[in-house]
């Protein structure tokens, strides 16, 4: 396992250069990294074995009627899981029903690992259609000025330019900043339909699994049943059908136990509560990305929060001559300079935005 963690530690380095923020972070980092993680686990026999293991009669070979179950799925009897264990039915789900309109039948497992990488590839689309659009503008125009330790001649010329790109195309980057908000609410839609995505794919069962445990774990022991089995059952049921020595066709009914449900339950618990958790950070930054553009006032508040040593005047400023775009492009310019260079920089624009219009009358 930790094997598997460290081979997955690169995919977590962040870049130097920032040109998001933390949460969308979180859905092509952590995000990512748990899927593909989960994928890797689900497929690795050295966690859980044999994915299916039947037991039937010894007229049919082991692999092949454990090779057939895996494939052709394997099946629950819904309404024996109220029954009691040992006395009523052997295990939870499993009884003597024939009426095959009864049955449900479990075909998810198989794609388990493909669905998990698929997912994590949809997590990482908004990221990386960020870094098609964004171009590497941010990187260029810091020009190392991240390190504040460089000559007072070479600081001076680099700011100079600096000042003079922002000064140039004021108010020219507001699509610039639509495309970001884009790929955010491009990650919102992502993580929400996901979790649609595995309500389907789960027939139904997901968008209530995570509360239905919590149920579980409230209710007495003598009176719950519980849903991880239900959905992820342990021991299921089989039919393989054969020619017998008469040219009769006979039915050999297996009992298969699926190990690899015990991942799967906890993976999926898992991903419940991480995909809502997600889904509420990202709503919440969306609903501020639409404060943040109808109201400038919050613009200023925002990088004085950020960037306390910048005197609040000089941000008033820049955000009242400047647009949304403008707004942002200095925002994130600011989380990739040295403090006292970026407050040197916004004085300036501050000091130009004030005495050019002067200048020009």
């Amino acid at each position: 396992m930790l094997e598997v963690l460290r081979s997955l530690k690169g995919l977590l380095k962040i870049s130097r250069v920032h040109t998001d923020n933390n949460v969308f972070r979180l859905h092509y980092t952590v995000t990512v990294v748990v899927l593909i993680a989960f994928c890797v686990i689900v497929t690795t026999k050295q966690f859980v074995g044999e994915p299916i293991d039947c037991i039937h009669s010894g007229e049919v070979p082991e692999s092949v009627i454990n090779t057939f179950c895996w494939i052709h799925t394997t099946y629950t009897v819904p309404s024996a899981h109220g029954k009691e264990v040992g006395k009523e039915v052997p295990h939870p789900g499993i009884d003597s029903t024939q009426d095959e309109k009864l049955f449900r039948y479990h075909k998810y497992y198989q794609w388990v690992c493909f669905t998990l990488f698929f997912q994590a590839a949809l997590f990482y689309v908004p990221r990386w259609l960020w870094r098609v659009w964004e171009g590497g503008k941010i990187r260029a125009l810091t020009m190392d000025l991240d390190i504040g330790l460089c000559s007072e001649q070479e600081k001076k010329q680099k700011k100079k330019l600096l000042v003079d790109y922002l000064m140039g195309s004021l108010r020219q980057h507001d699509w610039y900043a639509l495309r970001y908000f884009l790929c955010e609410a491009m990650a919102f839609a992502n993580v929400v339909g996901q979790l649609f995505l595995m309500d389907r794919f789960f027939e139904g069962e997901f968008l209530s699994y995570g509360i239905e445990v919590i149920r579980y774990s409230e209710k007495d022991q003598e009176m719950r049943t519980d849903p991880m089995i239900r959905i992820f059952p342990r021991v299921t049921k089989c039919r393989f059908h054969k020619y017998g020595a008469s040219g009769n066709i006979e039915v050999h009914d297996a009992l298969c136990v699926l190990p690899l449900n015990v991942i799967n339950e906890k993976i999926y618990i898992f991903l419940w509560f991480w995909f809502i958790i997600l889904s509420v950070l990202t709503g919440a930054v969306l609903v501020f990305r639409v404060v943040i553009a109808a109201c400038p006032l919050v613009r200023v508040h925002l990088l004085n929060m950020r960037f306390r040593i910048v005197h609040l005047d000089h941000l008033h400023t820049v955000v009242r001559r400047g647009s949304v775009g403008d707004w942002f492009l200095v925002y994130m310019l600011g989380q990739n300079i040295d403090a006292v260079i970026f407050k040197e920089v916004l004085a300036e624009m501050a000091k130009r935005m004030t005495t050019e219009p002067k200048e020009a009358a």
